[in-house]
Formats: structure tokens, C-alpha cells, sequence
């Protein structure tokens, strides 16, 4: 016989009566409220062997809804020029003020 003595103590109730218990309902979230929402949108425009080539992408998140669309299509060779213009015009319509303030550093002639 073992000098000290093995004792097993007594097993506790680990249930949970109904007045332990305590429930609160989720709450319902507000439409349009949602923590995370974003857009992005792309689109490729490119001109290979005379054709253009267009492809579009978008993606939105919200009210907890991912959508996405995309969009391929071909036009004539021309529409690349034109979109090429176009964008330059807009870059260098932007660009101005910036480089009439700055005119004044640039050398004499």
C-alpha cells in the first residue's frame, strides 16, 4: 500500500442552467453602413495590326455585394490615336498653371 493516498476529488456540474444563460440577439446592420466598400475600375486600350483593342474591368464592393463586369472589344485603328491625343491634351491642359508658376526659373534667352 502506497504511503500517501490517492484522493479523487469530487466532480463539479459544468452545465449551464437556463439562468446562466445569457442571449442577446444580433442586430441587424443598417443598409449602407458597412465598415469596407471600394470601386476600381480599368480599362486597356491598345492598337495592334490596325485594329484597337479595348478591355474594361470594374469591381465594386458594397452593402456587402462583390460585382465585377468586364467588357472586350475591337474598333478601328484610329479610335488608339485619337484616345492617345486625347490624354495628352488632358495631361498638358493640367500641367500649365504648374509650368507658368515655375516659368520664372527657367533661363533667359
Amino acid at each position: 500500500m502506497a504511503k500517501y493516498p490517492l484522493t479523487v476529488p469530487a466532480k463539479r456540474s459544468t452545465a449551464l442552467s437556463d439562468e446562466d444563460a445569457v442571449v442577446a440577439p444580433a442586430s441587424p446592420r443598417a443598409s449602407g453602413s458597412g465598415f469596407l466598400s471600394f470601386r476600381y475600375s480599368s480599362t486597356i486600350v491598345s492598337s495592334h495590326g490596325g485594329r484597337t483593342q479595348v478591355k474594361a474591368k470594374r469591381v465594386s464592393l458594397q452593402d456587402g455585394k462583390l460585382s465585377t463586369e468586364s467588357f472586350e472589344g475591337e474598333l478601328d485603328g484610329h479610335v488608339h490615336d485619337d484616345a492617345v491625343h486625347r490624354a495628352q491634351q488632358e495631361v498638358l491642359e493640367e500641367a500649365a498653371p504648374l509650368l507658368r508658376i515655375l516659368r520664372w526659373m527657367l533661363p533667359m534667352r
